[in-house]
């Protein structure tokens, strides 16, 4: 008897001498190999079975499975077959089977078990991070995993139909406030798609587009409440109202509206608000608020100062004629042409002070002027 060790496995046989061609049957240990089922590329979600086969003599009396997935340690497991009935993308890895009968071990080769599935945990992530302030550039990137990688991005913005851009990155250069909104992309491989949860994009801005608004609509009567309100577009919304009146007095008020209890003539004329968050401050173009009353009391006067003024040129007319027909003149009546002439003369004065005058009151004092000339006329004729 000799003693042996793992290196003299191999086959033997004996024969009895003379008798050569009458050998014994040979033992060797096992001749191991491996088969994976079925074959071509491997699926998630599906079937699959590794079979290990061995040629040895006397027959394999243990097998072992030794696999690793994705990186990990060596781990074993025993029988001829594995079967994995849904096979996920954790299995990937490196798989190898060892059987052993009384003659020795032996190993099979190293198949790599490679599981392909359609895009997963797609996601999107936001850069810079923090507030975004519109005017600066923003760039949005698509992640996910999927074997084969990705080969298709899309990019959507929330109850927006149609797509934003393709790529895995989209980049928003000089951003304004129209951007803001829930972005999400979809991602896309040979084996299926799969979209990511939203992203909201906050765009920040001063405010804009600030207005006036006066409550109740319509005339305002001289006593009653009146209330402005200011609005104002703003991302974060605005925190702080300034009103001004004249486009330079300061107000007692610094809310979104403001109040006069009673109003009165001196509260006539323009009103503006001032709209601030930490971005920035915005203007409301000014408001022009005014009694109708008032008003309407000016126009008419102005009215009857222009219809004395027409009277007055008719009567003067008139009179012109009448003295071209007239064949003889007395003193007395070449005093009271005179006069009528000094009428004129004041009616075309009432004329500039209606043209130049800017504040209404003037005219009015120049309707005493319009009154004399009248009582000129009546002398006249």
């Amino acid at each position: 008897m000799y003693s042996i060790s793992s290196e003299d496995a191999d086959s033997y046989f004996c024969t009895v001498k003379g008798h050569e061609d009458l050998s014994s049957p040979a033992v060797y240990k096992p001749k191991t190999s491996v088969s994976v089922s079925p074959s071509g590329e491997i699926v998630e979600g599906s079937s699959v079975t590794l079979t290990c086969s061995s040629d040895a003599n006397p027959p394999v009396q243990s097998y072992t499975w030794w696999y690793k997935k994705n990186g990990g340690d060596y781990q074993s497991m025993t029988g001829p077959q594995h079967v994995f009935n849904q096979i996920q993308s954790s299995d990937t890895g490196e798989y190898y089977c060892e059987s052993q009968n009384e003659m020795g071990t032996d190993m099979s080769r190293t198949i790599n078990m490679d599981v392909k599935y359609k895009p997963k945990s797609t996601s999107v992530s936001v850069s810079p991070s923090g507030e975004i302030v519109e005017g600066s550039s923003v760039t949005l990137t698509c992640s996910s995993d999927a074997n084969p990688p990705v080969d298709k991005y899309t990019w959507y913005k929330k109850n927006v139909t149609s797509p934003k851009a393709s790529g895995q990155s989209y980049s928003i250069t000089n951003i304004i406030s129209e951007d803001r909104g829930e972005y999400y992309c979809e991602a896309e491989n040979k084996y299926g798609r799969l979209n990511s949860s939203s992203v909201s994009v906050d765009v920040q801005y001063g405010p804009k587009t600030t207005s006036v608004s006066v409550s109740p609509s319509g005339e305002i009567v001289e006593g009653s409440s009146v209330t402005l309100t200011c609005s104002s577009d703003a991302n974060p919304p605005v925190d702080k109202y300034t009103w001004y009146f004249q486009n330079e007095t300061f107000l007692n008020g610094c809310g979104q509206m403001y109040n006069i209890s009673n109003f009165k003539s001196e509260d006539s004329g323009h009103y503006h608000c001032e709209a601030w968050n930490r971005r920035g401050s915005r203007n409301s173009t000014a408001l022009m608020i005014i009694l109708p009353g008032k008003q309407t009391s000016v126009q008419t006067a102005a009215v009857g100062i222009i219809v004395v003024v027409l009277v007055l040129i008719l009567c003067f007319s008139g009179l012109m004629w009448f003295r071209k027909k007239a064949s003889k003149s007395t003193s007395d009546t070449r005093d009271t042409s005179e006069n009528v002439q000094v009428s004129l003369l004041e009616t075309e004065n009432v004329q500039v002070s209606l043209l130049e005058s800017e504040n209404v009151q003037v005219s009015l004092l120049e309707t005493e002027n319009v009154q004399v000339s009248l009582l000129e006329s009546e002398n006249v004729q």
